[in-house]
C-alpha cells in the first residue's frame, strides 16, 4: 500500500522561470537515468525478492523516488512558467510546449518517451543491487551536470538535495551488496584454474614476457587464492 503525503520531501522554488532549462531537467524525469526510471527499477526488483530486509529497502527506495520524481516535476513547472508560449524556447525540445501544455511529461530531454526498456530486473538479487548502485552513480552524473548549468539559487539547492539523496541510496546498495557473499550469482562457480587466471594480452604487455600467467587474488571469494596456490606447489 503507498500512502500520498502532500507535503514534498524539499520544498521547490525558482528565482525565475527559464523555460529552456525546464528542458533539460526533463531528463531526470523521463529520461533513461531518472527518477521514473529508479523508482520502477527498485520496486520491480522487490516483487520478487524474498527476503524481507532487502524487500523492504528496495520498497522504500523505490517509493523515495516516486517523491523525487514528484520534486523533478515541480521544479519543471516552475521553470515554465505560467504560458504556453513557443517563443520562448530558443532551442532544445518543444514537446512540453506544443503537444503536453507544459505539463512535465513523462519524456527525455530530446522528447523521447520513457521506456520499461530502461529498468534492469533480473530475479539475481546480487546482479539487481550491483545495478542498482550503477543507476544511483548515473543519476547523480547527470545531476552534477544540471548543477554546472544553472545559476538559479533554489534550482540548485534542489538538484543538491535531489544529489545527496542519490549518494545516500547508493551508500545503502552498497551495504545490501556486501551481506550478500554465497547467494545467486555471488556464489563462487569456478571449478578450475580457469576461473583464476588473469591473461594480460596487451601489447607489450606482461604476458609476453611471463607465457604462463600467476592466477590474481580474489580476497572476497571463498578458497583458493594465489598465495595458496603458490604454498600447494
Amino acid at each position: 500500500m503507498f500512502k500520498h503525503e502532500k507535503k514534498l520531501m524539499h520544498k521547490v522554488r525558482v528565482e525565475k522561470p527559464n523555460p529552456q532549462y525546464a528542458v533539460l531537467m526533463q531528463e531526470q524525469l523521463g529520461g533513461c537515468n531518472g527518477e521514473l526510471k529508479a523508482a520502477m527499477q527498485y520496486l520491480s526488483q522487490s516483487f520478487r525478492a524474498k527476503d524481507p530486509v532487502f524487500k523492504d529497502l528496495l520498497l522504500d527506495i523505490g517509493t523515495e523516488e516516486l517523491s523525487h520524481l514528484e520534486i523533478v516535476a515541480e521544479c519543471i513547472n516552475l521553470l515554465n512558467g505560467g504560458d504556453v508560449d513557443y517563443k520562448k524556447i530558443d532551442s532544445g525540445e518543444l514537446e512540453t510546449m506544443v503537444t503536453f501544455g507544459l505539463n512535465p511529461a513523462l519524456i527525455n530531454s530530446s522528447g523521447n518517451p520513457w521506456t520499461a526498456d530502461y529498468v534492469t530486473v533480473t530475479g539475481d538479487l546480487a546482479a539487481d543491487l550491483l545495478a542498482d548502485i550503477a543507476s544511483e552513480q548515473r543519476a547523480k552524473v547527470v545531476y552534477e551536470y544540471l548543477y554546472r548549468q544553472i545559476d538559479d539559487k533554489y534550482v540548485k539547492e534542489t538538484i543538491m538535495f535531489l544529489l545527496e539523496r542519490e549518494e545516500a541510496h547508493n551508500a545503502l546498495f552498497c551495504e545490501a551488496l556486501n551481506k550478500i557473499t554465497h547467494d545467486g550469482s555471488n556464489k563462487n562457480f569456478g571449478i578450475s584454474e580457469d576461473s583464476r587466471l588473469y591473461f594480460d594480452l596487451s601489447k607489450p604487455g606482461r604476458y609476453f614476457d611471463d607465457p604462463k600467467p600467476e592466477p590474481v587474488e580474489m580476497k572476497n571469494a571463498p578458497g583458493c587464492s594465489c598465495k595458496d596456490k603458490k604454498a600447494k606447489k
